[in-house]
This record gives C-alpha cells, structure tokens and sequence, in this order.
C-alpha cells in the first residue's frame, strides 16, 4: 500500500498514534489488507482497493448490517478516497481464524457455529430487501468493482444501497449459474452439459431479492472460546433469490470441512438457526447447483481446496463434482 494511502487513512482514524509495525495479509481478491499496530493504541486493519466504489459499498454494508441486525461486524471508523485508490479501517478483532478452527471445535461447538450462520443469514436476509437482483453498490452509483469518485466519505450519513442495473430472479439465476459452469475447468466437462439445463429450467419461485453477502462462511470469520466473534471481508455483496445464499451458506459450512456421514447434525442446526429468524425458502435444484458451482473456483480461476488442512486438487475436484452431482440430482426442499 503507497504511504500516502496509508498516512491519510491512519491521521483520518489514528491521529497522532505512533506505528509500531505492519502486517500484510492476503485477504480479499480485488483488494489489498494489512493490519497495523501501534505502540499505545489499539491496532486496525487497512484495505485499499483501486476501485473506490467497492470499499465505499463495503463500509456502508458493514455499517447497516451493525445498525439493522446482530451479526458480529467490524464497524468501519473510516473511509476515503486517495488519488483514486479507496481505503477501509476497521478495527483488528482478536481470535483464531475460523477456517482453521472449525475442525478442532468439539462437537456441540460445531454445531453452535452452523446455527449462528444460519440464523444471522436469515436476519440479513431480514434486513435487506431489493427490487430487483444484481450487484450493490452504494445510492445505486457505479459498480462495486469499478468506478468510484472522490467523494466524501459515506460514514455520518445514510447512504442506500442499491442495485444499479436490476433484473428479475429468473433472469439472474440463469446467467449467474452459466456463468459459473461456464468457468468450471476441464475436470467438470460431463457435468457442464446438465448444469445448463437446470439453470434454463429454472422457474426462480422466490422473486424477492434479499442479501447475497457473497463470502459469506468460516473462512471469512474470526472465533473466540468456541463462538464466532466477528464475520469479515464483505465485498462484492449482491441481491439474489433467497434459496442461492441459503444454498451456497449451507455448502460452505456445512459440507465444506467434515465428512459426509457428520454433516447431518451441522445441517439441522444450520437450518433450525435460519428458522429461529424467518421461515427457510424453498431451495430449488437450480439455485443448489448454482451455489456449487459458484464455489468450485476461486477469483483466478483456481480449483478450491475443501476441508482443513486443504486436500489436494485431485481430492478437490472429487469432492465439488459430488457436490454437485448431488445438487443436480437431489429434489428441491
């Protein structure tokens, strides 16, 4: 990160505090993030995007979801603009990477994890309603992954998110899932074929767009004690038929650490956390195999390695093609 993005964001939410060390870390595709500490003062984390619209959405979308709901957040204390480079400070939350946790939590706390995602999608899911699905980007401005002004900050006032270019659920859930089977490597070719079919198939019997928070899963999550304190990195966020986050949620947590024969209890209580909110949608096949297929590659197009520690790409590709032969093949609920 340049030094005057840096010294600008730090005088803007750390003023007069000396630096004591920074820290970069690779979290985020479209972003870059550090954590800098200080000699006295608590430390933060920093992210700069070349996008300003993208932190500018980020930080009105973490600041409604602390106003409007439960979810354990990092509320931004400041957001700017740099010669044309956007920035987020938010406060460094203590605790143990989820991702790596999740596997050593005992049982009952396992499941404590799975009924909190559930239930703190459902009060998202609660909180923000849209008219139509898409990409959010703040007062309906540019899109979240490009554009973006110097602007004043979007904090001290109520900006509203919106999507700038909406369209109707069926239309988005065939593009959407095309487009994810249209990145899937050479290893998914025999199921490309059906995965097309069932997004043309689709009828989208749930048109009301709620939140897509998009990385929504333990990855992205920071714990203490057994319990889930803060949620993090919220770019990218969408509107979408409810069934899909559900969908791609439920994958995430549910399947994606612990074998199949123990994913029975983490996907009651995921589900009985959603219900404790908001009746559960129905879950089409269409909104299921797009929720897969949306998870077997990364940004850069890279096979995803389930569980922790990460299996291998062989035993990657094994596990994505049975998720989704079991989305494609499995009724809707």
């Amino acid at each position: 990160m340049s030094d005057a993005v840096r010294a600008r964001a730090l005088a803007e939410t750390r003023p007069g505090a000396t630096v004591a060390s920074v820290e970069p870390l690779g979290r985020g595709n479209r972003k870059r993030t550090e954590v800098v500490r200080f000699e006295t003062t608590p430390p933060v984390v920093l992210q700069r995007s070349p996008t300003p619209a993208a932190t500018r959405t980020e930080a009105a979308l973490l600041t409604a979801i602390g106003e409007r709901t439960d979810v354990p957040v990092p509320r931004p204390l400041g957001e700017g603009v740099v010669d044309g480079t956007g920035w987020l400070v938010t406060p460094l939350v203590d605790g143990r990477d989820l991702h790596e946790a999740f596997v050593d939590l005992g049982p009952a706390d396992r499941r404590g994890v799975a009924r909190a995602f559930g239930r703190w999608l459902a009060a998202l899911h609660e909180a923000f309603r849209f008219s139509g699905c898409g990409r959010l980007a703040v007062d309906g401005g540019a899109d979240a992954v490009g554009g973006g002004t110097d602007e004043g900050s979007v904090l001290g006032r109520d900006p509203t998110l919106a999507v700038g270019d909406p369209v109707d659920a069926e239309e988005w859930l065939r593009e959407f899932g095309e487009r994810h089977a249209s990145r899937l490597p050479d290893d998914f070719d025999d199921l490309r074929g059906r995965l097309r079919d069932a997004f043309r198939e689709t009828t989208a019997s749930d048109p009301d767009p709620r939140l897509f928070p998009w990385d929504f899963r333990p990855g992205n999550a920071i714990v203490a004690d057994g319990a889930v304190t803060a949620v993090l990195d919220w770019e990218a966020p969408l509107a979408a038929p409810r069934g899909v986050s559900v969908a791609k949620v439920e994958h995430l947590v549910v399947d994606w650490y612990v074998p199949a024969g123990e994913t029975e209890p983490l996907r009651r209580a995921f589900r009985d956390g959603y219900e404790s909110v908001a009746p559960l949608p129905r879950v089409e096949r269409a909104h299921r195999a797009a929720a897969v297929a949306s998870a077997v590659v990364d940004g850069e197009g890279v096979v995803t390695n389930p569980r922790y520690p990460p299996v291998d790409r062989d035993a990657a590709v094994e596990f994505h093609r049975r998720a989704l032969r079991r989305a494609l093949d499995g009724p809707a609920e």
